[in-house]
């Protein structure tokens, strides 16, 4: 059964800063103007519908400027990987990524839309296992961000993830688990910074573009956004003081949009 009965858009205009030096990889910064990318290639598994994926598109919310759109097609069967996805073409590792975002604004048309954005790296290496770093969006619920990492290998995975609603300024929780149904042991210490958070007035991710990002290091990570009034840089986790759950080997940079059967609402969803 489909949960996704219209079709959303999903825009981007993105800049990334990656590793300040080369050690690991070169920097780039890729905005969208174009008709075609540098530095990403298209990734679906789904319905290979032209109108999924375009760059060099016409905003209609930031009049004058050229963006990536996503669309999902209503046609096309829920499940990771069957929307429309964008992937590095080339290995990325440790440094600083950033990208302005707008999600769709679909809760009105269908309130519970079983969909999420993720803004995320993601690779899978038969020895280290996963090296992954997201922030995601449910449409449903356009006011809280999840944001983490997942690592190690298939059945014994591990997980460190926060929850917060910027519209209110709550953390909902800060945890460690093991696999997906896992006990949630909450962090505390430095794993757990800042232990509050100051709400962002009227806060949408889905009403207008906002700047994300995160600093990737061998022993912290620290997600963040910029005030969409002052600019000024939001911490909204920073995780240090152990390595468990820190990504250590390259991955690849993305970011999707796809539909998930059943996932309506914060209360309902299995991630962070």
């Amino acid at each position: 059964m489909k949960h996704l009965q219209i079709t959303v858009l999903l825009w981007f205009i993105t800049f990334v800063a990656i590793a300040q030096t080369n050690t690991y990889h070169q920097s780039f910064v890729e905005d969208f103007t174009r008709s075609t990318s540098r530095y990403f290639e298209y990734g679906s598994t789904g319905n290979k519908t032209p109108f999924k994926y375009r760059m060099g598109t016409n905003s209609v919310t930031l009049v004058g400027s050229k963006v990536l759109s996503f669309k999902i097609d209503p046609a096309d069967s829920a499940g990771a990987g069957r929307g429309p996805e964008i992937i590095s073409k080339e290995f990325t590792h440790f440094g600083s990524y950033a990208a302005r975002l707008k999600v769709p604004a679909a809760k009105s048309i269908q309130p519970n839309v079983g969909a999420v954005v993720g803004y995320f790296t993601y690779h899978v290496d038969s020895i280290p296992g996963l090296s992954e770093i997201d922030f995601e969006w449910l449409l449903a619920d356009p006011s809280i961000i999840y944001i983490g990492t997942w690592t190690g290998h298939n059945g014994k995975l591990q997980r460190i993830g926060r929850t917060i609603n910027l519209a209110k300024g709550v953390i909902y929780d800060t945890h460690y688990r093991e696999d997906h149904k896992g006990v949630r042991t909450p962090l505390t210490g430095r794993q757990n910074q800042p232990e509050t958070i100051a709400a962002i007035e009227g806060y949408d991710a889905s009403s207008q573009f906002y700047t994300y990002g995160f600093d990737w290091y061998p022993d912290r990570i620290r997600w963040w956004m910029l005030h969409p009034t002052t600019g000024e840089t939001i911490v909204l986790w920073e995780y240090q003081g152990s390595t468990r759950g820190i990504p250590q080997h390259r991955t690849r940079y993305r970011m999707n949009f796809l539909a998930y059967q059943g996932l309506v609402s914060r209360n309902q969803c299995s991630f962070p």
